[in-house]
């Protein structure tokens, strides 16, 4: 739940809403003489686990393909492959055969073209970063028919109350009796111990920030959909610009807030 949402900023704001998965978007046109000013938004947060849950999404949706996840081909033999070797049978049974091959192969490593979530690089290395680890289980979950969808935000350290966060996170969910099922396998990758808490839970110490790949805005960057958003996506003309993006947090209350 968010609430007492802030924006100071040099130029005015709107909101822009992404169609496909509803995610909302601040959008804001910066001029030269904006160079070097920094935009500030906060916000407060009160964090919860996040279990099998219902929601009123279009569950076929979530069964096609994207531009870095594949469905078919060499993902359909691949998943029905795993599957047939395990005997998984059920929706539940097939995702848990799937991401447990993905916890056995892959390795946690950034390096290569890693961080794009693109699931034939993915398919290929066996290695990169929590979007190579999700976007290979949704293509192969799609292709053996199972919905599955992608989200991205940040992890809150469990170990203290303020300062800065490293960067984003992602992670996805299946569907499957229902409802949708949250997965972290990267997670649970590094934290073997934790493999089934990672099957169908997700901690509090995390926030999510958008939904989905292949975001489509109006108005959108002229380089075409958005692979996928953590950071800001910035344009100068019709080059792409990278601000310096810097995330922090300090506890107000409890320990999900």
């Amino acid at each position: 739940t968010i609430d007492n949402v802030s924006i100071n900023a040099p130029v005015a704001h709107k909101y822009v809403k992404e169609s496909t998965y509803g995610n909302k978007v601040v959008s804001m046109e910066l001029s030269p003489k904006e160079s070097g000013k920094k935009i500030v938004m906060e916000y407060d947060v009160v964090r919860r686990e996040k279990n099998p849950y219902e929601d009123g999404s279009f569950v076929a949706d979530y069964l096609n393909p994207s531009l870095l996840m594949p469905v078919g081909d060499r993902f359909q033999v691949l998943a029905d492959s795993i599957i047939g070797a395990r005997g998984a049978d059920g929706e539940i049974m097939k995702a848990r055969a799937l991401y447990d091959y993905i916890i056995d192969n892959m390795k946690y490593i950034k390096a290569g073209t890693y961080g794009t979530g693109d699931a034939n690089y993915a398919c290929d290395a066996l290695t990169g970063n929590c979007t190579e680890f999700h976007s290979l289980f949704i293509s192969l979950a799609r292709s053996a028919n199972i919905p599955a969808r992608f989200a991205v935000g940040a992890g809150i350290p469990s170990d203290r109350d303020e300062g800065g966060i490293d960067g984003y996170h992602c992670w996805a969910e299946f569907y499957a009796e229902g409802k949708w099922w949250p997965v972290d396998i990267s997670e649970a990758n590094k934290y073997t111990a934790l493999a089934t808490y990672y099957f169908g839970r997700h901690p509090a110490n995390r926030i999510e920030f958008t939904q989905g790949r292949d975001l489509m805005l109006e108005p959108g960057p002229v380089g075409g959909p958005i692979n996928f958003m953590a950071y800001p996506v910035m344009e100068i003309g019709n080059t792409p610009a990278f601000p310096k993006t810097f995330f922090s947090f300090q506890r107000s209350g409890g320990p999900d807030s």
